[in-house]
């Protein structure tokens, strides 16, 4: 009996591979760098409240977007995380998201003292990245082809 979780096809890999890298630099980039995205793009977090808030949802506020925004950004983790592990060892990719994290707010911590390294982000982010994963399961249990079962060989008398 075969997985239930059939392996990427090769060009799925390789378009992972082709976005993630990319995706993953600029993740680098927006975390570890010694400004705050905050202090570089004031107005752009101002507009995006101000849209939300026109829109009705009134409770947002910079924080809880902040929550959001990190949850959102670390989606991606999680499903490159699915593609790229060999499906026997799938379920280590629910750890890299967290591991992902946990590396970031603790480089923040140390090299970085203008960033702030908190808890709730890395519960935010390993959220996200969970959230990739399950996305990427379930995408794969919907999309994926499966191979046809194999007829058994039967033994006919003569």
């Amino acid at each position: 009996m075969g997985s239930p979780l059939p392996p990427p096809r090769r060009f799925t890999r390789a378009w992972a591979l082709a976005l993630g890298i990319p995706f993953l630099a600029g993740l680098a980039v927006l975390t570890l760098t010694p400004s705050r995205v905050e202090d570089s793009m004031p107005n752009l977090l101002d507009l995006v409240l101000s849209g939300i808030h026109r829109l009705g949802w009134t409770a947002l506020d910079f924080t809880r977007l902040e929550v959001l925004a990190n949850i959102l950004v670390f989606i991606p983790v999680g499903v490159l995380a699915f593609l790229l592990l060999p499906r026997p060892v799938w379920l280590l990719s629910l750890l890299v998201g967290p591991l992902v994290s946990v590396s970031i707010e603790a480089a923040q911590r140390l090299a970085l003292p203008h960033r702030a390294a908190t808890v709730t982000d890395v519960i935010a982010n390993s959220s996200g990245a969970t959230a990739g994963v399950a996305f990427a399961v379930l995408c794969t249990l919907v999309f994926a082809t499966h191979p046809a079962p194999q007829a058994s060989p039967r033994l006919e008398a003569p």
